[in-house]
């Protein structure tokens, strides 16, 4: 072999690992999307801007409260911080602080020697332990008791906890993510919750909106759950009546994301059609005034609903087939002239998605 011959084969070598490490990067990278941001569903412009900050604050190794009433996704949220950060490869731990009695919570998170007290026959791993590396999230963070807070803040602030039993500080290499459904700020001025804790662990804070600001997301939500139901329960559900829809649509969700996917599963148990209609959405109506004004203007919340997900479904369609208009009219089960109408009447140009 000549040696411009071996110079060309070793060039090759070179280029094939480069885009094999690009490959395994993008891998990654996906990887990382789908455990994280993609399971926070929703095209709606609030969504659009939680996702941003999620990924600016993922970039960061800093303490993060997140706030929002119960329903609403924060350990989803906490999650997608942990899988978008160089933390991703280590353990994402999460604690529920409501579900841990005050005698046993720290021994829970920091763990024990043997002989430590009585029954203490074997030694035991923390949680904080076992988040080494990664992330602990603390759910429902404003429960503690005062001694258990004085705890934490010495490991917020200093990284350091001691094993029951054992006089020796161990260093803690961990992230600590807090997230709460009450005002840790009103707790602090009742002297419930302590202030230099509360700052220590408030350094960045992202706030989940209720299902009631972002209706725009309904359908999609509805449409993910009923798949995602159908396939585990083995049933079939081939559409959502137009009316189901608007009773999902025009009811409060006190309980958020969470009490829509929970009565989505009961309607995928017990109903027996391939669609669902109206009468399977079983859901209290409200008699308040605002409502009733809401409930008036029903056609004109439709029309901007439909108009928001029609034209975040286009984007993301021509971006995916980098705006060829004839496959991203058979992935929509559209013609070409039905697609270009809709792509028209959103004043979008497929050639800006070429690029």
């Amino acid at each position: 072999m000549s040696k411009d011959k071996g110079m060309i084969t070793d060039s090759r070598r070179v280029i094939k690992k480069s885009e094999l490490h690009n490959d395994l990067i993008s891998a990654k990278d996906s990887l990382k999307r789908k455990l994280g941001l993609n399971q926070i569903i929703g095209t709606s412009k609030v969504v659009q801007e939680l996702h941003e900050k999620i990924e600016k604050i993922s970039r960061c190794d800093v303490n993060v409260l997140i706030t929002g009433e119960s329903g609403t996704g924060k350990e989803l949220a906490a999650r997608a911080i942990h899988y978008l950060s160089n933390r991703a490869g280590k353990p994402f731990i999460p604690v529920n602080c409501s579900a841990i009695p005050e005698s046993l919570f720290e021994n829970e998170l920091f763990g024990h020697v043997k002989g430590a007290f009585t029954d203490a026959n074997l030694p035991q791993i923390g949680l904080v332990k076992e988040a080494e590396g990664g992330t602990l999230f603390l759910d429902e963070i404003g429960v503690i008791s005062p001694y258990i807070q004085v705890k934490l803040l010495r490991l917020l602030q200093d990284k350091e906890y001691k094993t029951l039993g054992d006089p020796r500080t161990h260093t803690a290499n961990i992230r600590i993510i807090g997230a709460t459904n009450i005002d840790l700020q009103s707790l602090v001025k009742k002297n419930k919750f302590r202030e230099d804790l509360f700052y220590r662990l408030n350094i960045v804070s992202l706030y989940l909106p209720p299902l009631r600001e972002r209706k725009d997301d309904i359908p999609i939500l509805v449409k993910h759950y009923v798949n995602k139901y159908s396939r585990q329960y083995n049933k079939s559900f081939k559409e959502v009546s137009e009316e189901a829809m608007w009773k999902f649509i025009s009811s409060p969700w006190p309980g958020n994301v969470r009490e829509l996917e929970n009565k989505i599963q009961h309607i995928i148990v017990m109903a027996s059609s391939s669609i669902i209609g109206a009468e399977n959405v079983q859901l209290p109506v409200s008699r308040s005034k605002s409502e009733e004004s809401n409930l008036e203007n029903l056609r004109v919340v439709k029309k901007r609903i439909v108009s928001s997900f029609e034209k975040n479904y286009l984007t993301r369609l021509l971006t995916e087939h980098r705006g060829d208009v004839v496959t991203a009219a058979k992935t929509a089960g559209k013609s070409r002239t039905a697609l270009w109408n809709l792509i028209k009447k959103y004043s979008l140009t497929p050639k800006h998605f070429r690029s």
